[in-house]
């Protein structure tokens, strides 16, 4: 018999007998991993000691957090924030069930973006370590964890991003967003406040006749500019009429009384007439003297004298300042009493702005002090200066109110026109500010965008005082580092688009 022949198909018939029972072997073990619990470990992942890292696997705890394995342990890290400030708790596991959390010796590291590497420790809790640290936003780190357990160490690491996009700066240009150094800067302490712009009282006449009369002519109208003595009416008056007549008598009688005070003076002097005689004439020329300057004085008091053009009774009403006629109460034809407010002259080159201040502000506002007037319905701003804060409150407003001195020379700041008023109080000088333009609402935040290398990442900031154009940081971004002004809105837009997530 041919020994080679037979042995051939038995050697094909083992070697598929060989496979097949390969192929039972996997299945089986396949089912029994899909079944195993899902705390435990494969029965061939190793087994980390000492500094080694075994292979970690990333799942969801029982507590929901981020299950790291390493053989048969496990840590479950979370991040709690319900009612706390963020704070990292950790639970344990050894084969899928808890060990005490005294059992257990932690440290873990943060590192973040522009800043040094944080170190935080833990202490038991029942069930579970604690952090003893803040975990401050944005939460985009990499974790380190050095957990040690019955002699054994277990290091693990992972990285979740939050708030962060990538641009080089070719993006940067293509997007005109410009970068800027947080640092040192000088900020004035202001205070916003909303206004009105008024009349000048100091510089508002309410314009009346002083005398009783007729109107026969109305020269101006509301609105019209005029100068310092200039008519505005003109009016026919029979009581002045009367007071003229008076005055030109009384200039006669002046004459009459000086031309006999000559006469009598010279007579004396010639011996020719006693002295009794020239000091009666003197007497009598200082007295027609006084009643005509005092009718003159009258007149004057009108503001007219007795030399006016045409009848006695012609009175012409001039304008006491120069200005803008700003209210016309007078129409030719009616009859008017001395005491009607007929027209009012505003000179308009200087005007008040009044703003109300709240109590728990007047002590930012004191007569002096330099105000910014800004108005909404236009581009436009000004430079006043506070004169006067009422020393009362209303009784409606509960606030004291503000006026503003604010010069008016083009006429732009017209009476009744609502405006901002901001009133600086002082300049502190602050150790990090950036510029305002550059903030940004993220959620319930306000940030800025730092830069680190081709990275933006949201830095939430704690913010103090503001100028308008810097602001104050009081936490958050520290001096040197760099972060995004213009146009920082569309690195928000590329967050939104990316769908960077609060992940914890």
């Amino acid at each position: 018999m041919n020994t080679t022949a037979i042995s051939k198909p038995v050697l094909g018939i083992a070697i598929v007998l060989g496979l097949g029972a390969l192929l039972a072997w996997a299945i089986v073990h396949s089912t029994r991993a899909s079944s195993a619990d899902p705390h435990e470990e494969p029965a061939h992942a190793s087994h980390a000691h000492g500094d080694q890292a075994g292979e970690q696997a990333t799942a969801t705890g029982p507590e929901g957090g981020r299950l790291l394995r390493d053989g048969d342990y496990a840590l479950e890290v979370t991040l709690f924030e319900s009612g706390v400030a963020p704070e990292f708790r950790l639970y344990s596991y050894r084969q899928g069930k808890p060990l005490p959390p005294t059992q257990i010796e932690v440290h873990l590291t943060l590192e973040r973006l522009g800043r040094a590497p944080q170190t935080i420790a833990f202490t038991p809790v029942a069930g579970y370590l604690r952090g003893q640290a803040e975990v401050v936003e944005p939460h985009s780190f990499k974790v380190t964890i050095d957990a040690t357990e019955g002699g054994r160490t277990h290091r693990f690491s992972y990285e979740q991003e939050e708030a962060r996009v990538h641009m080089d700066d070719t993006q940067l240009a293509e997007a005109g967003i410009t970068l800027a150094v947080a640092g040192p800067a000088r900020i004035s302490s202001s205070l916003e406040l909303l206004g009105e712009v008024r009349y000048n009282a100091d510089r508002t006449v309410q314009v009346v006749p002083r005398v009783d009369g007729l109107v026969e002519q109305v020269l101006v109208s509301a609105g019209q500019a005029v100068k310092k003595g200039q008519v505005l009416a003109v009016l026919s008056s029979p009581v002045l009429a009367d007071q003229r007549a008076e005055a030109l008598a009384a200039h006669q009688r002046v004459a009459l009384a000086r031309a006999t005070h000559e006469r009598e003076k010279k007579l004396w002097e010639e011996r020719i007439t006693a002295k009794q005689d020239y000091l009666r004439a003197q007497a009598a020329l200082q007295e027609a003297e006084i009643m005509a300057q005092s009718l003159q004085q009258k007149l004057a008091h009108l503001g007219t004298t007795d030399k006016g053009p045409g009848a006695l009774t012609r009175f012409d009403l001039r304008a006491p300042i120069g200005g803008v006629v700003t209210d016309k109460r007078i129409s030719a034809g009616e009859t008017i009493s001395g005491s009607t407010q007929v027209f009012t002259v505003s000179d308009l080159s200087s005007v008040w702005v009044e703003a109300p201040v709240a109590a728990k502000d007047l002590q930012h506002v004191q007569p002096g002090q330099t105000a910014m007037v800004s108005a909404g319905a236009f581009d436009a701003q000004a430079k006043g200066e506070v004169v006067f804060v009422s020393a009362l409150l209303g009784e409606q407003t509960r606030a004291a109110t503000a006026r503003i001195l604010l010069p008016n020379p083009d006429g732009r700041w017209r009476p009744g026109l609502p405006v901002k008023v901001r009133v600086t109080s002082g300049s502190v000088d602050v150790p990090v500010a950036v510029r305002v333009e550059a903030l940004q609402n993220l959620r319930d935040w306000q940030v800025v965008f730092g830069r680190y290398g081709e990275l933006l990442e949201a830095r939430p900031l704690q913010l103090g005082r503001s100028d308008g154009h810097m602001v104050e940081v009081r936490q958050g971004l520290a001096a040197g580092e760099r972060y995004a002004t213009n146009n920082s809105f569309v690195i928000k837009a590329e967050l939104g688009k990316s769908g960077a997530s609060h992940e914890h």
